[in-house]
């Protein structure tokens, strides 16, 4: 009986977080991206990066940053539009385990808040509302989801993040199943 009604509480905050993620993204997510790169730090809009995810087309401010950064702009959109596919629920489940933090920790080491507080948490919340609106996340929509106004990006790292993205995806698939 107790052990019922334990699942249920798990099951009815896991519902009411992504709905209150869900119906609050406009107000809280991510309109500006610092993007790192070394000694380089430039700060874009969202939109910029997501145009450039999306299209390829670069913007003169991100074109000048990641040729000084000495980046291949192919290579970083692959980073940032690889999708992994996910179940929202089960990874809601993994991201609240000991596996989880670290994973979230590894992660968050490439995308964190600017005051580097509550990058775990941050991270969580984008992590589960992206998955939650396609069963799949890549890094552009981590970025977009992020529950911050700002959000910080080492792009030496991006590669490093999506191979974070795939290791949680394997072990969910280990660990549940899916």
């Amino acid at each position: 009986m107790c052990f019922n009604f334990l699942g249920l509480r798990r099951v009815l905050i896991l519902v009411g977080s992504i709905c209150l993620l869900f119906f609050s993204t406009p107000a809280f997510a991510a309109e500006k991206v610092v993007l790192k790169y070394g000694i380089f730090r430039e700060s874009i809009s969202v939109e910029e990066l997501s145009t450039f995810a999306q299209t390829g087309e670069l913007s003169r401010s991100l074109r000048v940053n990641l040729a000084l950064a000495r980046q291949d702009p192919k290579a970083i959109r692959q980073y940032l539009t690889k999708p992994v596919k996910v179940n929202p629920v089960f990874l809601d489940r993994a991201l609240n385990s000991q596996i989880g933090n670290i994973i979230l920790d590894q992660i968050s080491q490439v995308t964190y808040t600017p005051s580097r507080t509550a990058d775990r948490q941050a991270l969580r919340a984008a992590l589960i509302l992206s998955a939650s609106q396609d069963r799949q996340v890549s890094l552009i929509e981590i970025i977009k989801n992020y529950p911050t106004n700002e959000v910080e990006v080492d792009g030496d790292s991006l590669e490093s993040a999506y191979r974070q993205l795939r290791r949680l995806q394997t072990n969910l698939q280990d660990l549940f199943g899916v």
